[in-house]
């Protein structure tokens, strides 16, 4: 029950941005010393090869509090480089599923996916 109980404090806030197939989860947690740092996870569904419903491929990131500048940094300037240097417009792009993505949203199947499991 601690362990839960320490989980659940050491998460701050959470963003979830929904690109296209893939969903993009920004973490703040805290360490036992309350320092901050940052987790980003990728996960995309994909379907499983025999064809018996999907899974989720997931990759992780941690961003510590010394590295945030070099790395903002850096996201900054490539973000700033494909916009100006894109052959065709970096434009705001809308997702809709398709209908088997659709039907299996709407399904009684349900995954409870816990992220900080993800190195496991």
């Amino acid at each position: 029950m601690e362990d839960k109980y320490n989980r659940a404090k050491s998460d701050r806030y959470s963003k979830s941005v929904k690109a296209g197939k893939r969903t993009y989860f920004f973490d703040v947690k805290s360490t036992k010393d309350d320092n901050l740092y940052i987790t980003i996870t990728e996960s995309k569904r994909k379907h499983r090869p025999d064809g018996d419903g999907f899974y989720y491929e997931k990759h992780k990131i941690f961003l510590y509090k010394e590295d945030l500048v070099k790395f903002s940094d850096g996201l900054s300037e490539v973000v700033d480089y494909v916009r100006k240097n894109n052959p065709t417009p970096v434009v705001e792009q809308t997702y809709t599923p398709n209908e088997s993505e659709e039907s299996a949203s709407q399904g009684s199947s349900y995954s409870d996916v816990d992220f900080d499991d993800l190195g496991n």
